[in-house]
């Protein structure tokens, strides 16, 4: 059976299909998973088009059909009301919002445990992520994909080098934002050659470096299941010059099954393994988009329009019971390896990561 569900017409009076009734403290699944983290991606803009995310052509949403930063921190601040403990910052790319220090401030006013963002990495000063973090970041995650400048300059098509973000990655240690973890898709034909370099890049700056399974979340829907490069690939390309050891995941439902370095530098290495080794039956995130659109899962082709009640001015309690109803339709799982899987039509960039 596939687990993809079918698409649903995102028209303004589209809701979803009413949940058990529920203590109005938690966000329950119909699989039996608590929702804990949110993903708030704050613009779907982005300076890099990225192979593996955006084409060159794609149009971003009219900026009249975004969230606005009092919306956005709202939004956060009911589902916080709906037991979410963490939230992280996404895009696009969140660094390019003209107004990301309010949305920081007013997310980390909330009582939760963890404020975190997620950036290219190109547009952090020191400046910049000492502001960031005198608002309340707690936590920073940035991406480099490759250390050779001129495939840097391919896999992201900008003129952005790679030393930019490893700035970034000082910059940000020394403004307090920590532990830094550094994110890499890796993409057979384009960088799978640079694990080995990567891993050793989180030895000797003593981080965290993620390497992700290529997804089916590109713009173009060019995804080719032949350009995946396993985990267990990764973890024996590094083995053979970095030996590892198991570090387990840090928590159930985290999305990342790590390892330390056997010779006990600080770093570590993480496989966020999607498509050959999917982590969905343990899944606690919820994401909602800069155009207000609530996705159960980020290969959800099914999605709920908050927009509606929030032009109709609707109460606490009213967005509580969508977001509890949408959160009930999450299905059990991705469906990659389905042979009726069909991609989701948003991109990456468009979804939050």
């Amino acid at each position: 059976m596939s687990l993809a569900l079918p698409i649903l017409a995102r028209s303004a009076g589209a809701v979803p299909p009413a949940a058990p009734a529920s203590d109005g403290r938690s966000l329950r699944d119909s699989h039996g998973r608590v929702i804990r983290d949110l993903r708030l991606s704050i613009t779907d803009r982005c300076n890099f088009r990225c192979v593996y995310c955006m084409d060159p052509d794609v149009r971003f949403a009219d900026p009249s059909e975004l969230l606005s930063v009092e919306q956005l921190i709202r939004l956060a601040s009911v589902c916080v009301g709906l037991g979410i403990e963490k939230v992280r910052i996404t895009g696009g790319e969140p660094t390019v919002h003209p107004r990301l220090t309010d949305i920081i401030r007013g997310v980390s006013a909330l009582p939760i445990d963890d404020v975190a963002l997620t950036t290219n990495g190109s547009l952090i000063d020191e400046a910049r992520a000492a502001e960031w973090h005198t608002a309340g970041l707690r936590r920073i995650t940035l991406s480099i994909d490759s250390l050779r400048p001129d495939r840097f300059a391919a896999l992201t098509r900008s003129n952005c080098p790679p030393s930019r973000v490893l700035d970034a990655i000082d910059a940000s240690r020394r403004a307090g934002l920590g532990p830094v973890k550094l994110n890499a898709v890796v993409v057979r034909g384009f960088n799978e050659d640079e694990v080995q370099d990567l891993a050793r890049l989180a030895h000797d700056l003593g981080v965290e470096m993620r390497f992700i399974e290529f997804m089916p979340l590109d713009s173009g829907h060019h995804w080719d299941r032949a350009r995946v490069v396993p985990a267990e690939e990764i973890v024996r390309r590094i083995d053979a010059v970095l030996p590892l050891v198991p570090d387990g995941r840090d928590d159930p439902s985290s999305t990342s099954l790590n390892y330390r370095f056997a010779d006990g530098s600080p770093g570590r290495i993480g496989l966020i393994a999607p498509v050959t080794r999917p982590f969905c039956g343990a899944c606690s995130r919820l994401r909602i988009t800069a155009d207000g659109k609530i996705r159960p899962c980020l290969f959800s082709r099914q999605e709920w329009d908050l927009r509606p009640l929030l032009w109709a001015n609707a109460g606490d309690d009213q967005l509580k019971g969508f977001i509890a109803d949408a959160v009930w339709t999450k299905q059990a799982g991705h469906g990659i390896s389905s042979r009726d899987f069909v991609q989701p039509a948003r991109p990456m960039s468009a979804i939050g990561g």
